[in-house]
């Protein structure tokens, strides 16, 4: 596959995004010690970094997750989300900490923080693996970062377009 003519410059190697995994685990589990944690993963993207994201912490946790649409096929947020698949787990009273995979507009996470919060937990955070803040358009607090990339269409470590390079072990730009 690193041969296929749509992968372009490589954003985060996967040495660097494994790193960055356990660093951020660290910090998680130092701030959510003794708390009941519930991570939940928004589908399809965050399932990698959500995972290896969980075998590092040292925190008890439970997870679960949400899919939302935004995107479609294009490279570009529609600005409309809907939710394609709610959560299971009742979150009232519990901290919870949402797993994305990027965070690029801000506008489907926004959407999430709200619906979420509605549901009253004790606490409310995000974990995104990537931001790019040149594209934000609405401000939000994203406690945990992992990396913050260029204004590029990210593929690889989760991130698809079309469905295809998730399998990646790095994050890369398409091509143009």
């Amino acid at each position: 596959m690193a041969s296929d003519d749509a992968i372009g410059e490589i954003l985060v190697e996967a040495d660097a995004l494994n790193r960055r995994v356990r660093e951020l685990a660290q910090e998680i589990s130092r701030d959510y010690d003794g708390r009941d944690l519930v991570l939940i993963g928004v589908l399809k993207g965050a399932v990698f970094f959500l995972s290896d994201l969980m075998r590092q912490l040292t925190v008890p946790v439970e997870v679960d997750f949400m899919a939302v649409a935004s995107y479609g096929t294009a490279t570009k947020s529609s600005g409309v989300v809907r939710i394609l698949k709610d959560l299971d787990a009742v979150i009232e009273g519990r901290d919870v900490l949402i797993v994305e995979d990027i965070v690029d507009s801000g506008l489907t996470l926004q959407y999430l923080l709200r619906n979420l919060a509605g549901r009253n937990p004790r606490s409310l955070e995000v974990c995104a693996l990537l931001i790019k803040p040149e594209r934000r358009k609405v401000e939000l607090q994203t406690r945990y970062v992992g990396f913050e990339i260029p204004n590029r269409f990210a593929i690889g470590y989760g991130l698809d377009h079309g469905e295809r390079y998730r399998n990646l072990p790095y994050v890369a730009a398409l091509k143009a």
